[in-house]
């Protein structure tokens, strides 16, 4: 998966500030990201541990292996972010000052 460019006036046109937009999209790929940490180590407490030499050395484990592998190949969770963004899915609002 490569890195592509992000087109700015495709943000400008959805959002008023476009640097409100970038800490938006921030803001919500840090929660992407941590609802995907969670997810990851739930599932990784379900594969079975694998036998560990008397050195302490693991050997490789194929089932955690492909565990990682399937989170490696989702998107990235700024590019999950952007899309949202995007497609007018995120919601935020604006704090009111007191």
């Amino acid at each position: 998966m490569g890195i592509g460019p992000v087109d700015l006036r495709e943000i400008e046109k959805k959002t008023a500030n476009i640097y409100e937009a970038i800490i938006i999209s921030g803001k919500k790929a840090r929660m992407i990201n941590e609802e995907q940490k969670l997810e990851f180590n739930s599932l990784l407490e379900t594969v079975p541990p694998t036998n560990t030499d008397e050195d302490g050395e693991d050997f490789d484990n194929p089932a955690q292996l492909k565990l990682s592998l399937e989170f490696e190949r989702r998107p990235k969770p700024h590019l999950q972010a952007m899309n949202l963004l995007l497609e007018d899915e995120v919601q935020y609002e604006y704090k009111a000052k007191e």
